[in-house]
């Protein structure tokens, strides 16, 4: 089969993004074929194209950390019922194609009736989100959480799941993204307000039970004052970072060694930093978790409970207008290529 795919050949503006055409060979055994009808972009293609990721894939190489499609050919050991159903996967990288071969361990059935472009919405970002909040954070119906960066693909998805289980969210965004935070069930705090952690600590006097902080930088350490006892700071990232030269792992591992201190301290809280691939040597059980946990995410988007925050549909060959668009700032949500 002849496909068509967006390949990342180096450190280069969006516009450096190569369109390349080739021939896919059939599943081997253990994989399928999925005819992809939307990936996203994602924070991960932001810092890859920057060689800033902290497991850096080797250029060049097919971004896109997650799928949606239909199974169109199983291999070897694979069910062939399998083929003409809606599917989801987590890749890490090789979503921004026209087809692409996954192994039929990582594939989850997406609910009859969900859009693809909406479904994709929820992957990687529905996956992270519920992991966080119900497997890290364990946060409680009644509590308060404080979410950075709640107009985006993953603070989005993480206030209406929040919010589903009965949890007070309270939100960072820029002012124009405020009204859109509001309508998910979020109070929304200027990011850039100067007297921000201030205004942060009046909305929450007795502090939070758990803060979702995907910036880092100097600021982490105001994420983690904010944390009341018995609460947890879980850190996702580093955008703070993001533009800045020299190694893709340095930034990451001072984090570590930050949450980590402040673990080793006796002070009656925690503090993570989520990685969605820790336990994949355990190959078996970390898709059966993943698996279990976006199959629950997917029942609450078929459902009505989760609404799926697509800020545009671009057609995969203009990859480039979508990197910028999701580079930009400007929008709400997640940024979905169509093939």
């Amino acid at each position: 089969m002849n496909i068509t795919e967006i390949v990342l050949p180096g450190l280069v503006e969006p516009d450096g993004l190569q369109l390349r055409a080739r021939e896919i060979p059939a599943p081997a055994s253990g994989q399928a074929l999925v005819r992809v009808e939307a990936s996203g972009v994602s924070f991960a293609e932001q810092q890859m194209r920057r060689g800033k990721y902290y497991d850096q894939p080797p250029f060049p190489f097919v971004p896109g950390y997650d799928l949606v499609g239909r199974v169109e050919q199983t291999g070897p050991g694979v069910d062939p019922a399998l083929i003409g159903r809606r599917v989801a996967a987590v890749t890490k990288i090789g979503g921004w194609t026209t087809a692409a071969l996954v192994d039929a361990g990582d594939l989850v059935p997406v609910p009859d009736g969900v859009d693809p472009a909406e479904a994709e919405t929820v992957v990687v970002n529905g996956v992270t989100a519920w992991q966080m909040l119900h497997r890290i954070a364990r946060v409680r119906p009644g509590g308060t959480i404080l979410v950075l960066g709640a107009n985006g693909g993953v603070g989005s998805t993480l206030v209406q799941l929040a919010r589903h289980a009965g949890i007070h969210v309270v939100g960072t965004a820029s002012p124009r993204h405020h009204d859109a935070v509001r309508s998910l069930g979020a109070d929304p705090v200027d990011y850039k307000d100067p007297l921000l952690y201030r205004r942060l600590r009046e909305m929450s006097p007795q502090g939070y039970d758990a803060v979702f902080d995907h910036v880092g930088g100097p600021g982490l350490a105001e994420s983690w004052r904010l944390v009341r006892r018995g609460g947890a700071l879980v850190s996702y990232g580093t955008a703070a970072t993001r533009d800045d030269r020299g190694s893709s792992r340095l930034p990451v591992l001072l984090l570590f060694a930050r949450l980590q201190w402040w673990n080793l301290t006796p002070n009656g809280r925690r503090a993570t930093f989520y990685n969605l691939w820790a336990g994949r040597r355990d190959k078996p059980a970390h898709q059966a978790k993943l698996r279990a946990d976006l199959t629950k995410v997917f029942a609450l988007l078929a459902g009505g409970a989760l609404r799926a925050q697509v800020a545009a549909r671009i057609p995969l060959t203009d990859a480039a207008e979508a990197v910028r668009l999701a580079e930009s700032g400007t929008v709400a949500g997640k940024v979905v290529l169509i093939p």
